[in-house]
């Protein structure tokens, strides 16, 4: 298949090799907000010179009333792609995309954001393989020391390695969020255990190849904590794909957003087709724990 940019140069090539990445390969999860917004600029404009948003639907399938329902969303765009990763979870991939758009004549989006898309991309499975590189927790190889003693409670030897309900995704600015956490799910009869990376991870190894190990292997599940500090950091944009990437359309029901503050920004486009646990809303704030509680004890 051809590439999204032809000579664009934009990014480095992967380590060993200067071919470009597999499109067909990459989940369309693997896309970042910036570009996804940049998508809507672009298709959101109902143009009769132009394809736009129905017309990339119409090509995914979609019917006449789905399309009359999106149309009623602020960023049609960006909730299409979200339902096309939750009801295509195989087949909704960056290649795809990018063939859809050329189909439709749509060399703008490609002239314009090819480079993005396959940088995003590039990103996206260096960050994949980074697990596959150390021996795994349950191998009968001896472990690395680096994923053998990451938390404060493992065996340095990589016998019994600590394992976790949940690992939490949260910026440092809401860890009196956190906090709370801990002290409602773990300190109360729930007896829950969580990951809490500045609690429990050692100092000294690569954060990426940890938050990797944990959130794959060490964790049955993983708390998304939202707010407007979680759409500008890099490590929680990492961990949320991170985990979607190994749960598609949540089937596994792997993944749990909370929204922990009311935000002046939008909420996570990738996170919209998940059911969210909302802290900020009065109403049902008395259920808020037992609902979360219960969601992680769910096999």
């Amino acid at each position: 298949m051809a590439t999204a940019t032809t000579g664009s140069g934009s990014g480095s090539p992967e380590p060993g090799s200067s071919a470009p990445p597999d499109l067909e390969a990459v989940p369309l999860v693997a896309l970042n907000f910036s570009v996804r917004r940049r998508l809507g600029l672009y298709l959101n404009p109902r143009a009769p010179v132009a394809a736009d948003w129905t017309a990339l639907a119409e090509e995914l399938g979609y019917e006449y009333l789905e399309i009359k329902h999106l149309e009623a969303q602020p960023d049609p765009t960006a909730r299409l792609l979200e339902d096309w990763q939750g009801r295509c979870p195989g087949g909704a991939t960056v290649g795809r995309l990018l063939a859809l758009l050329r189909a439709l004549g749509r060399h703008d989006i490609l002239a314009d954001l090819g480079g993005r898309i396959e940088e995003d991309c590039k990103k996206y499975l260096q960050r994949k393989e980074q697990p596959v590189q150390v021996p795994a927790v349950d191998s009968s190889v001896r472990k690395t020391l680096e994923m053998s003693g990451i938390t404060t409670r493992d065996d340095p030897y990589g016998n019994t390695p600590e394992l976790f309900d949940a690992f939490i995704c949260y910026c440092q600015k809401d860890i009196h969020f956190v906090q709370e956490m801990i002290r409602e799910l773990e300190q109360t009869e729930f007896k829950l255990k969580l990951c809490v990376f500045d609690r429990d991870v050692l100092p000294g190894s690569c954060v990426w190849s940890i938050t990797s190990e944990l959130i794959e292997r060490r964790c049955r599940k993983m708390v998304v904590v939202i707010s407007d500090d979680y759409l500008d950091s890099n490590e929680c944009d990492f961990q949320t794909k991170f985990a979607l990437s190994l749960s598609p359309g949540a089937r596994q029901k792997r993944l749990i957003p909370v929204k922990c503050k009311s935000m002046k920004n939008e909420f996570p486009s990738i996170l919209r087709f998940i059911t969210v646990c909302d802290y900020t809303n009065p109403c049902t704030k008395k259920w808020f724990w037992i609902r979360l509680a219960k969601s992680l004890m769910l096999p």
